[in-house]
C-alpha cells in the first residue's frame, strides 16, 4: 500500500496559514514539526502564479503531474483538510492505464491491484446469462479496480513536495484588467493566475462561474462500498454483475484482500443524504435480501467509513448551448466539465486523458503570448468534446437499459440479449485512446 509522502502528512496535520512564510507558499516536504512563522494578513499577501489547478482530485492531481514531467509548474488547491478518500474504488480500463503510464505511475499501481480477467452476469437468482474474458475479445484489454485512496495518494507522492495546498476552499473567482484571475479563498487568502485549471468535481464553481448548468439526476442512485478480507479474499479476478427490476449489482475483487461492490437502485429523486453508516448498510442489503449470499457477505464485511449512497448524475454538452469549455484561461476538467454515469466505467478514465491532452497543449503554448495560451484552450476542446460527449450519453443510455423495471422486457435482456446476442468487443471500443509520451 502506498504511503503518503512526508509533506503530506505534515499538511494534514501541521497547517499554518496560507502564504504565512516568507519563503514559500506551501509548507515543506522536509519539515516535520511546526515552525514559528510571523502571520501576513491574506489581503497583504496576494501571490502570483503561472498555472493554478482548482481541486485535488483525479482530475486536478493527474493534470498537475502531467505538467510537471512537462516542466511546468502548477499549484493545486484543495479544499479538503487532506486527500479526498471519498468513492471507495473505480475501475480502469486500457485507456486509464495508457494515461497512468504515460505520466509515470503506471506500474506503481499495478503493483498493488489485481488484473480483472473477465467478467460474469447474473440474473437475481443467481443463474449464470453471461461470461466473457478481455483477453478474448482485446488482447490488448487491461482492466483492474483501483481504490481511489492509493490512487490519490500515488499521484500526489510523484508531484514536488511544494505542489499541494490543503484547506484552500474557492470562494470567489474574478477576471482582473491585465486579464488575470483573481482567487479568493474562504480564508480571505487571495491570488492572481494567468490559468486556472478547473478540477474540482460535479458541483465545480468554476464551472458555475463559466456558465454551466448543475449536472442532471439520471434517475438512479447507488449504494458503494469496499469489503475487507484480511486473510484473503476467496474470489476469481472477475466483475460479477447481477441483474434484477429496476436494480442491479455488481462486486469486483481490487487486491488480495479487498472487494469492490455496488448496488444501482431506480428512484424519482436523490432523497435525503444519508452519512449513518448502519442505515446505508441496512438499506443495502434490504434491496438485495434474496439476491446471490456472496453478496450479501461481502456487504457485511465492509468497514463503516467506505459505505456510501450517492445520486448518479450527468450534464450533456450539447453544441451551441452548453458553455465553451474554457473562458479566456480558465478552462474545465473531467467531472467540472463532463460528469458521466459509472456505467462505461470511464468518468476517471476520461479525466485523466483529459489531463494528458490539456498539458500538452498547454506546454506547447505556455511562453507564447496569451492569445496563444486561449486558443490551446479552445484546441483542448476542440480534441475532447467529440470524445467525451457521446461518451455521456452512451452511459446513460446503458444505465437505463440496465435499470429496466417491466418484468417482460428483463425476461428478454435476461433470456434473449445477454445470452444470444451481446457481444463485448463493440462494448469496449471506447476504451481504445492513443496516448503520446509526454
Amino acid at each position: 500500500m502506498a504511503a503518503i509522502s512526508s509533506n503530506l502528512l505534515y499538511l494534514n496535520t501541521h497547517r499554518s496559514p496560507p502564504f504565512s512564510h516568507p519563503q514559500s507558499w506551501f509548507q515543506s516536504s522536509t519539515r516535520t514539526k511546526p515552525i514559528t512563522v510571523s502571520t501576513i494578513k491574506a489581503q497583504a499577501s496576494s501571490r502570483k502564479e503561472d498555472i493554478v489547478i482548482v481541486g485535488g482530485g483525479i482530475a486536478g492531481l493527474s493534470t498537475a503531474l502531467a505538467l510537471h514531467r512537462l516542466g511546468i509548474g502548477s499549484k493545486v488547491l484543495e479544499q479538503a483538510v487532506s486527500l479526498r478518500t471519498g468513492g471507495a474504488s473505480l475501475t480502469l480500463f486500457k485507456n486509464g492505464w495508457r494515461v497512468l503510464d504515460t505520466i509515470g505511475v503506471g506500474n506503481d499501481l499495478r503493483r498493488q491491484f489485481l488484473e480483472i480477467q473477465g467478467m460474469v452476469v447474473k440474473s437475481e437468482d443467481g443463474r449464470e446469462l453471461r461470461s466473457f474474458r478481455f483477453k478474448d475479445e482485446d488482447e490488448s484489454q487491461e482492466v483492474r479496480a483501483v481504490e481511489r485512496r492509493i490512487l490519490l495518494e500515488t499521484l500526489a507522492n510523484h508531484l514536488p513536495p511544494d505542489t499541494v495546498y490543503f484547506s484552500s476552499k474557492l470562494a470567489n473567482i474574478e477576471r482582473s484588467e491585465n486579464g488575470e484571475f483573481l482567487l479568493e479563498l474562504v480564508d480571505g487568502a487571495r491570488l492572481y493566475a494567468k490559468i486556472v485549471i478547473g478540477c474540482d468535481g460535479i458541483r465545480s464553481p468554476i464551472a458555475k462561474w463559466m456558465g454551466f448548468s448543475e449536472p442532471r439526476y439520471s434517475g438512479h442512485c447507488a449504494f458503494r462500498g469496499l469489503a475487507g478480507y484480511p486473510e484473503g479474499q476467496p474470489f476469481e479476478p472477475k466483475v460479477n454483475y447481477i441483474y434484477g427490476r429496476g436494480l442491479r449489482a455488481g462486486y469486483v475483487p481490487v487486491s488480495p484482500t479487498k472487494v469492490y461492490w455496488f448496488i444501482c437502485f431506480n428512484r424519482t429523486s436523490p432523497g435525503p443524504k444519508i452519512t449513518d453508516a448502519v442505515v446505508l448498510k441496512k438499506q443495502a442489503k434490504e434491496l438485495v435480501s434474496n439476491w446471490p449470499s456472496d453478496l450479501l457477505n461481502i456487504i457485511d464485511r465492509t468497514p463503516d467509513e467506505t459505505i456510501s449512497r450517492t445520486p448518479l448524475v450527468d450534464r450533456w454538452l450539447w453544441p451551441a448551448v452548453t458553455p465553451a469549455a474554457s473562458n479566456g484561461g480558465v478552462v474545465v476538467v473531467g467531472d467540472a466539465w463532463h460528469p458521466m454515469t459509472p456505467n462505461l466505467g470511464q468518468g476517471a478514465c476520461c479525466a485523466l486523458e483529459d489531463a494528458v491532452v490539456l498539458a500538452r497543449k498547454l506546454a506547447n503554448a505556455i511562453n507564447s503570448e496569451p492569445a496563444s495560451i486561449e486558443s490551446a484552450l479552445r484546441s483542448y476542446e476542440a480534441e475532447r468534446w467529440p470524445r467525451v460527449f457521446p461518451l455521456t450519453i452512451r452511459a446513460n443510455l446503458v444505465g437505463s437499459a440496465l435499470q429496466w423495471e417491466n418484468q417482460l422486457v428483463c425476461s428478454v435482456r435476461n433470456n434473449v440479449v445477454i445470452p444470444k446476442l451481446v457481444r463485448l468487443g463493440p462494448l469496449l471500443e471506447h476504451t481504445n485512446f492513443e496516448c503520446e509520451p509526454l
